[in-house]
């Protein structure tokens, strides 16, 4: 959306708000009546939300709302009127919605109201583009057209019904209704057109386009399988390093790539089994180069190749080349040779060569990653490895296995299952809370006092526990922000491995942010702070680069990877 109307917003946001708050948004709203149903863990996108009215109601209707307001001006008057803890607030606009996309989230219901008119119709077509890849299959997206003439620098385009159903057509979305509609603040010039759009059940395409891939893209080895593998890895664990790339992509550094696949790759080697029909060489990987066989010799654990890892010495040289050589053959091969069932790669790549690292070592982080180039995914890809790469993955490691079964039986060798399970099972983080606990027990030894973030309970070393803020069974990440001292009875008898719900979450946020900076972001923990930020810039939603990050990004950050794993996995919450 262009700069004008956002500025014409901040400039009358004041005189307009109360307003827009004497429409009843039930009333606004009524033509929607009977398309609308949620159910728990429903969600939903209000684009342009101004002061939050239509977000309050959608979360009466039982929605969980994300919104979305460029205008500073709107944004502050949300703080008066609506405070409402299940509604989500970004700063972000049209065409692109960037911050949006980045949350990795799809949505049962999308809300356009009064907005249209402020696109110009140069950017319709990309703007609706973005929209429906943020719905969810079956989804609704209801968009208000207003006819009449346009208060003074308010920059508002035509807009029509003709326009609207030609861009649903050609994104394969349903008009299921249209209604003409009063302007409810009684302006007898203005009116307006409601139209209500469905997207079908089938309308990604993502998952037929994943079994095409998966079992009938012709193979010459297994490289087209690992690549889905290690991009269905980074949805599930770095998703915060994927940058929104336009025209429906997203963008991977491709050192995440390389870095998953050195994790992948090297205990099947190890174990001899076959990733080719033949073996030239010592196993016929063309990645496998002096830097990736020192790392088979144990030179580090495959648990050290992670966001965050540090190296220096012969160790970060052999990290180095090892990635760098993953890197371009991931770019050069399966990259280039994935394609769509009628032609054109369906994960681009785009390789660099890294600067080569110096004297002070190597820390794998955000920055680091990027310098080996970008990997594009359709985001309709993303988000499908996002939602469902719990069923995807077995499906990717079953095909696997029966490729390497027929490389081993073209050699004349014989494979064993165990072997081939311990070594395709991908090693998660271990369940360590060493560190936080170290720190916390050295507050308490030089007489700090340290309470329990949920409770409020003083601790000592005997009722000192260390939380997963997100239980280790839901998702597996043992990052800095996420460990958090709690009391050994509340961890283990109250909140055990449930979710805590967001308005507990709300409740201990100054808890959280002062154990952060105490433990992690004090000005002599310079490594920690670092290697803070760097693990939540990659495991968490909606937050920018590591270099621009606070505790209340993070924060806020976590509290988006809580709503995405009740909605996506309907994890049980921990109530306040």
């Amino acid at each position: 959306m262009p700069t004008e109307p956002i500025r014409w917003y901040d400039t009358h946001a004041s005189s307009l708000a109360p307003r827009y708050e004497a429409v009843s948004p039930a009333e606004l709203h009524g033509w929607l009546g009977g398309l609308l149903s949620a159910t728990p863990g429903s969600m939903a996108l209000d684009i342009g939300a101004g002061t939050g009215r239509d977000a309050a109601w959608l979360t009466a209707q039982g929605f969980d709302a994300v919104a979305v307001e460029p205008s500073t001006g709107m944004r502050r008057e949300v703080q008066a009127r609506h405070q409402d803890p299940r509604i989500r607030w970004l700063d972000d606009r049209l065409p692109a919605l960037p911050a949006t996309l980045r949350l990795g989230f799809t949505f049962d219901f999308v809300l356009l109201s009064a907005v249209w008119q402020h696109v110009p119709p140069s950017e319709r077509t990309r703007a609706f583009r973005k929209i429906v890849s943020l719905l969810k299959p079956g989804g609704l997206l209801a968009i208000t057209l207003r006819q009449g003439p346009s208060p003074p620098d308010a920059a508002m385009h035509q807009v029509s019904l003709q326009e609207v159903e030609g861009l649903a057509r050609s994104h394969g979305m349903m008009v299921v209704r249209v209604e003409e509609l009063r302007d409810q603040q009684g302006r007898p010039d203005v009116h307006w057109t409601g139209v209500a759009l469905r997207l079908p059940d089938d309308g990604t395409g993502a998952l037929p386009l994943l079994r095409h891939l998966i079992l009938d893209d012709q193979k010459s080895a297994t490289y087209k399988l690992g690549l889905l593998r290690v991009i269905c890895r980074a949805a599930d664990g770095s998703a915060g390093l994927a940058q929104d790339a336009g025209d429906d992509h997203v963008s991977l550094p491709l050192g995440l790539v390389a870095l998953n696949w050195l994790r992948v790759y090297l205990p099947l080697v190890e174990r001899r089994l076959p990733q080719r029909p033949t073996n030239a060489g010592p196993d016929g990987l063309g990645f496998a180069n002096t830097g990736f066989r020192s790392l088979l010799g144990g030179l580090v654990s495959r648990m050290d190749l992670r966001v965050g890892g540090r190296f220096s010495g012969d160790v970060a040289i052999a990290v180095h080349a090892a990635l760098q050589a993953a890197a371009d053959t991931v770019a050069r091969m399966p990259a280039n040779f994935m394609t769509y069932p009628n032609g054109g790669p369906v994960l681009p790549a785009e390789r660099r060569r890294a600067e080569k690292i110096t004297g002070s070592g190597l820390i794998i982080d955000q920055d680091y990653l990027a310098g080996f180039g970008t990997l594009r995914v359709p985001v309709d890809l993303w988000r499908a490895l996002r939602r469902f790469a719990a069923w995807v993955e077995p499906a990717l490691i079953a095909e696997w296995t029966r490729l390497m079964h027929s490389y081993a039986k073209r050699q004349g060798r014989r494979l064993d299952e165990a072997v081939i399970a311990a070594a395709m099972t991908w090693l998660e983080p271990s369940r360590d809370v060493t560190l936080p606990r170290e720190l916390a027990l050295t507050q308490l030894g030089t007489g700090q006092s340290l309470y329990c973030v949920w409770s409020g309970r003083r601790l000592d070393p005997q009722s000192l526990d260390i939380d997963h803020c997100i239980p280790w069974s839901a998702w597996a990440c043992s990052d800095l922000w996420n460990l958090l001292p709690a009391h050994r009875a509340v961890n283990q008898r109250q909140k055990r491995d449930r979710l805590p719900s967001d308005e507990r979450l709300r409740s201990a946020r100054e808890a959280i942010l002062a154990w952060w900076n105490g433990a992690y972001l004090r000005d002599n923990a310079a490594p920690l702070s670092r290697r803070f930020v760097d693990e939540a810039s990659a495991s968490l939603p909606g937050l920018a680069s590591a270099d621009a990050i606070i505790p209340g990004d993070v924060f806020d950050g976590m509290r988006l990877q809580q709503l995405r794993l009740r909605a996506d996995q309907q994890v049980p919450e921990w109530p306040i």
